[in-house]
């Protein structure tokens, strides 16, 4: 996949784009425009995807260590397998989201959506949930 490490993609419109296993490590996407991309197994650790539009983006097996994500909508989208140690969530929209098997340790999800999302197999270590509570179950 293509290399945008540290590139400035801000209010981009990448609707559609497929990155598939593009290295997107500490890329700056606030508020940019990925509904419905195709980012499986992309590297998006520590990216910075405030404000984006990931609706209906298919995120499957996707290194999100450390990804900012407040206030994104991922209404939809598809994270199942996705590693999210450490990503913040907070006020994101996860509605409707695939997030079985995703790793949420350490991960906040303060103020997040997750209705109607599926959460099988999901590891939920240190995580602060959307009512701000922590647990902790699945951890090694």
């Amino acid at each position: 996949g293509a290399d945008l490490s540290r590139a400035n993609l801000g209010n981009a419109n990448l609707s559609g784009a497929d990155l598939s296993g593009a290295v997107l490590t500490k890329t700056y996407l606030t508020q940019a425009n990925l509904g419905d991309a195709r980012l499986t197994g992309a590297d998006l650790s520590q990216a910075i995807l405030t404000d984006a539009d990931l609706s209906g983006a298919d995120l499957s097996g996707a290194q999100m260590a450390g990804a900012y994500l407040e206030l994104a909508n991922l209404a939809g989208a598809n994270l199942a397998g996705a590693v999210l140690t450490g990503a913040n969530f907070t006020s994101a929209n996860l509605t409707g989201a695939n997030l079985n098997g995703a790793d949420f340790t350490d991960a906040v999800l303060v103020g997040s959506d997750l209705e109607g999302a599926t959460l099988e197999q999901a590891v939920f270590c240190r995580t602060i949930m959307p009512d701000g509570t922590p647990r902790s179950e699945g951890c090694p």
